[in-house]
């Protein structure tokens, strides 16, 4: 059609965009709805668009108090993988991984997804031999995994640092080759689109003050923009977890920390991986900007401040310049912060509540956003069936009264 066509393109930006089409519908809260997903980010919005999809529920609405994409999904560093130690979260990243893989047809959405591969790094002989087991058990779940020895890494980085005396130095790593990064505003409209079109309301700037419950149970949600009655309610709201869990009287075992990524000035491609390094927490990929996009570990104290503090961000770029040298004279452009809820094994919470009608989604970590096709349909699953998932049955809330911890701590790939 003509309005995507190149001439279409520059005829709607010399209009300052006024007949630019709308990507979703512009819905009027309703009063009355089957089901509420608070949190316009990717899970929320994959979770209603499943709601829709797969079981039939479509007035649904989905309640983001600043615009779509605008919290974690917008604040991140966009790697998907399904890399992890044990079989409960290699089984589920590995579906969500595969969602990634055909999300563009199943959307009709480019979301960018270069699998590029995730390379981790180990310094020492014992990391090695850590990364040996752990490379093991990813295979033996069906899960594509190398070993790579140094020599295999310096041809496969060919700017990482492998001299001798370099400060960091590299003895192999192990790379999973369909990792990749995608584009994360293009996976929030992706589903934006797909959700609105099958009759979704996506309310922007509509901020949840408090929720209803009445007998154990869900009656409604209060909002700036008014009260709604519903008998099923989600959250899926990254950083703000605890605080919306607690207006049901739920104390989350959770800590909200900062956790920060940069981005470097454009350069021409040069980097083909997105490379990791667990042990100095730092990892590097390149946008398809040319941008060299940097991350590192979680601040170490709780916040919910979305810029993180400067020590981290020096330990971080200390780090970068160490291992890629090429990399020090280059400016950095932008820094940013984003939310992430910690758990105590460091895998997500998504589960039925002890209120009936209310499922939470939370807990993610440094992992949301590789989850959010997968998290987006278990969520939508169980708010169906009033019951789990099979893929997140061992994620759910009563597993850390019951002692049923699993601890990917390690497989986070940065530092808690």
């Amino acid at each position: 059609m003509e309005k995507y066509s190149a001439f279409g393109l520059l005829r709607h930006a010399l209009s300052g965009h006024r007949r630019w089409p709308q990507v979703w519908r512009s819905a009027e809260l309703k009063p009355n709805y089957d089901a509420v997903v608070i949190g316009g980010g990717g899970h929320g919005l994959a979770t209603a668009y499943y709601l829709a999809k797969e079981h039939g529920i479509t007035n649904v609405a989905v309640l983001e108090k600043g615009w779509l994409g605008g919290g974690n999904t917008g604040r991140n560093t966009a790697v998907s993988r399904s890399n992890y130690f044990y079989p409960e979260s290699t089984r589920f990243f590995e579906h969500s991984l595969k969602r990634f893989e055909t999300m563009g047809r199943d959307l009709n959405y480019n979301i960018m997804f270069t699998q590029g591969g995730v390379l981790s790094l180990a310094f020492s002989r014992h990391e090695m031999e850590i990364f040996r087991r752990w490379a093991t058990a990813i295979q033996v779940q069906g899960v594509d995994c190398r070993v790579m020895g140094r020599e295999e890494v310096s041809e496969a980085v060919p700017l990482l640092n492998m001299s001798p005396h370099a400060r960091y130095r590299v003895y192999g790593g192990f790379m999973q080759q369909r990792g990749g990064i995608s584009r994360h505003d293009a996976v929030a409209w992706a589903y934006a689109r797909a959700a609105s079109s099958l009759g979704v309301d996506i309310i922007q700037n509509c901020e949840v003050t408090g929720l209803n419950i009445s007998d154990g149970a869900v009656r409604g949600v209060q909002t700036t923009l008014g009260t709604i009655r519903t008998s099923k309610l989600a959250m899926a709201v990254a950083g703000h977890s605890s605080v919306v869990a607690g207006m049901a009287g739920i104390k989350l075992p959770i800590v909200s920390q900062c956790l920060q990524a940069m981005v470097s000035e454009p350069i021409k491609p040069c980097f083909d991986h997105v490379v990791m390094s667990p042990q100095v927490h730092c990892y590097v990929s390149q946008s398809d900007r040319g941008e060299l996009v940097i991350g590192g570990g979680a601040d170490t104290h709780p916040s919910y401040g979305q810029r993180g503090n400067l020590p981290t961000t020096e330990s971080v770029l200390n780090a970068v310049t160490e291992m890629y040298p090429a990399f020090s004279r280059l400016k950095l452009m932008r820094q940013w912060g984003g939310i992430v809820d910690i758990t105590p094994d460091a895998s997500p919470i998504v589960s039925k509540t002890p209120v009936n009608g209310f499922y939470i989604s939370a807990g993610w970590g440094t992992g949301g956003y590789k989850a959010i096709p997968a998290g987006g349909e278990t969520l939508a699953y169980t708010m169906a069936h009033d019951r789990a998932h099979p893929l997140v049955e061992p994620f759910s809330l009563a597993r850390f009264a019951q002692g049923r911890l699993v601890d990917e701590s390690a497989a986070a790939g940065v530092a808690h």
